[in-house]
This record gives structure tokens, sequence and C-alpha cells, in this order.
């Protein structure tokens, strides 16, 4: 046992998830200070979300309240969202447009860079209370974190020693950032849903391409996804990242999604809608479905011609918030336009995919809350974390995550 982390971690490396990580409460207080303000870089938003100086929008990085904003002079600022008074909150709104951040409680004043103006009645009233005479302004600002902006794609860190954030990617996790937003977004709309669930579980989900044509009868039965497709998983060198892809057009008729063998393959089954699954050949390479996550809750997805962004947030050790960004290109005619804004409903808390995704990993929270010494099983293809692989029928990339994970916890 680690006796900072009360964890029975397995001999088995990362191959067996100990069922106590997904509900502990001091796990997921160390998983905020080790990941979240670690050596991490996190996804804030969208750059065209604050276009304009003085644009802003809050979130969060793990459970700490952020401010993203442009500030006066065009920069893009990340800014942690507390008074340096007394903690109160910023920010009350979700996004707005501002020349300056003032505290609602004692009208502390700052500038777009965090940077502390003005203390109400500093000075005392009639010569009498007031900040003491060595108070000095300029030690006393909002805290501002290392920004750095990719694609279009807002990132923000706590540390001050992780690598820039292209290094950091790798070379294969940005090819694909640039393969599916490189031409620039254009926001069609946002969602966000509750999941009664450790944001763990959702990441392992994400990286599961084994379940996606066995949970999912919509893909399995009208053939978006199915693991006898052309396809494989890429992994970032130290294993942290992953993308998994696959090619429709090389779909092999193989027995294995006989409808009498998978509950998820549902044949003569049509959609009174058909228009619902015809779009367009997007990418030269052929790809139809990439699901690529940035260590360690950032998800890029292409589901056909579908595009958007995911991010998971911790909302205690036994929920999350899942934010989705959907968007197109400035390229995109009406009519893709209307195919993107169509297909979108195969995802989201309603989607004809997504939301099983949506509610599995509370079966499991609610399924391993006991027992807490058991383990789950992660060796589907191997017990190793390979930097790339052929096929999808593998647990390879949840592997990767929970490599990242221990690196990070140091566990």
């Amino acid at each position: 046992m680690n006796e900072t982390t009360q964890i029975k971690w397995p001999d088995d490396g990362v191959s067996r998830i100990p069922y106590q990580i997904y509900t502990d409460p001091k796990n997921y207080e160390r998983e905020q200070e080790s990941i979240f303000r670690g050596p991490i870089w996190s996804f804030v938003g969208m750059g065209q979300e604050i276009e304009n100086p003085g644009d802003y929008q809050t979130t969060y990085i793990g459970d700490t309240p952020v401010i993203v904003l442009r500030d006066l002079d065009g920069e893009v600022q990340v800014i942690v969202n507390r008074c340096a008074h007394r903690g109160n909150l910023v920010c009350i709104s979700k996004e707005g447009t501002t020349e300056e951040l003032t505290c609602v409680y004692h009208n502390w004043r700052y500038d777009l860079q965090g940077n502390l103006q003005s203390v109400a009645f500093g000075k005392g009233v009639g010569k009498t209370g007031g900040m003491p005479d060595d108070f000095d302004q300029s030690k006393h600002g909002l805290q501002r974190l290392r920004t750095e902006t990719y694609a279009g794609l807002i990132f923000a860190t706590f540390s001050d020693t992780v690598a820039p954030l292209g290094e950091w990617l790798g070379e294969e996790m940005r090819e694909n950032i640039d393969r599916v937003v490189g031409r620039g977004m254009v926001l069609l709309g946002t969602y966000s849903q509750y999941m009664p669930n450790n944001w763990k579980l959702y990441m392992e989900n994400v990286r599961d391409s084994y379940h996606a044509s066995i949970l999912h009868m919509f893909q399995a039965t009208f053939r978006i996804n199915r693991l006898s497709m052309k396809g494989g998983i890429k992994l970032s060198d130290n294993g942290w990242h992953h993308i998994s892809y696959s090619i429709a057009e090389t779909d092999r008729e193989e027995d294995q999604y006989d409808s009498k063998k998978l509950r998820a393959v549902k044949d003569g089954y049509s959609l009174a809608d058909p228009t619902l699954v015809k779009g367009w050949r997007e990418f030269d390479c052929g790809t139809t479905l990439a699901i690529q996550s940035v260590y360690p809750n950032f998800v890029v997805q292409q589901i056909t011609n579908s595009l958007a962004l995911r991010l998971c947030l911790p909302k205690g050790p036994e929920e999350c918030e899942l934010l989705w960004w959907v968007f197109g290109t400035p390229e995109d005619t009406d009519e893709q336009r209307d195919i993107r804004i169509k297909q979108s409903n195969m995802i989201g808390p309603g989607g004809v995919i997504s939301m099983e995704d949506g509610v599995v990993g509370g079966w499991i929270q609610r399924g391993t809350r006991r027992d807490q010494d058991k383990t789950t099983i992660v060796e589907m293809g191997g017990r190793d974390v390979a930097s790339s692989t052929e096929g999808r029928a593998t647990e390879v990339s949840i592997r990767g995550f929970w490599r990242g994970y221990r690196d990070c916890m140091g566990i």
C-alpha cells in the first residue's frame, strides 16, 4: 500500500486498476494537486470564444475555477478566478466583455492581466482604518497561469517546468489536431451534461475502442464503426495521449457481427431519415472516425462529418461534467454545415451514439462502490503500453492513460 494515497495498487503495472481509485476522497484531492496542477497542459476553451479584447469566459482546470480572457492588448490570459483578498469568485458570469475585473464582495479591482489596481477604502475613512502603510498592491494580484494556443485551442498550466505545449503534445498528436481543426473552426453549438461517475471512468471510455461496436447499437448496425474495419491505435511516445481511428469503407463482412452473437447488431433496422448518416468524404486519408484524447481530460472528435471537442471536468470523487463544442470550418457550404448539425445528433447527452456512454460510467460507479479491494481487468490486447498498434480490439489506450496517471501521481 502507498501510505500517502492509501490506494492498494496491484503489482500488475497498468493492467489492473483498483476500484478504490474511483471513489476515494483523499485520492481525489491528490489528483487536483498532482495532475491538474501538475506537469500537464489543460484545455480551457477556443480562441474564437474570446475573439475581442475584454471578452472572457469562466471554466475550470480540475476543480479550480479560472477565467479565460483576451486582455486589452489582444493577448490571451488564463487567471485563477479567486480574489486575492478573501478568496471570492471574481467573475460570476459564464461569459461576457469587460475592461477590468472587479470582486463584488469588497470591490477590489484588477486589470485584465490580473494586476491589482485599487482597494476600496484602502486609505480608510476619515484618516482611520484602511490597509497598512506597507501594503504593496503589486504583490497581491490574481494568479496568472502559463498559457499557450495551438490551432485555435487554448491551453494553460500551473507548472513552471512542463515542456512547451507543442513538445508536450508530440508530433503525431499535433498532426491529428491539425487535420481536424487546422482549417479553422466555426462554432455551431455547445452543450453539457452531468454524469454520476468519477471523471476517470469517462476518460477510460473515450480510450476504449474495444467497446465502441459492442455497446453502441447505432454504430454497429449502421456500420459507422466496427472492429472489422481497417483502423488502429496511436499513442504518444510516453503513452499518455491517444488516437483511435477507423475507415468505414474498409469494413470486412465477418461473422463476428452476426446479430445472433452481438446484442449491438440489429439486422433489418433502417432509419426513417437516412440522411443522418450520409455525408461526404472529408479527408484524403479516408478516416471516418477518429477519437483523440489529450491527457488527462480533453478530446478531439471526428465521427464521419461531425466534428467536436469534449472536456471532462471532475466534480468530486463520484461526479463529473462533460462539456461539448460542436464545430464546422470556414470552408463549409450551407449544405455541409447542415449535415454537420444533423450529424451532431449522434453525440451529446441525447445522442444516438453517446447516450450510452453517459450512463455506463454511472453503472460502473454503482457496481464498484463496494469491495474496494478488487480491481478491473485491462488486458485486452496485452498488458503493456505499445506506442502504436494495428486493430482496435485492445485496451492499450486505457493502459496508456493509467501510465500517465501513475507518472503524475508518483504511485
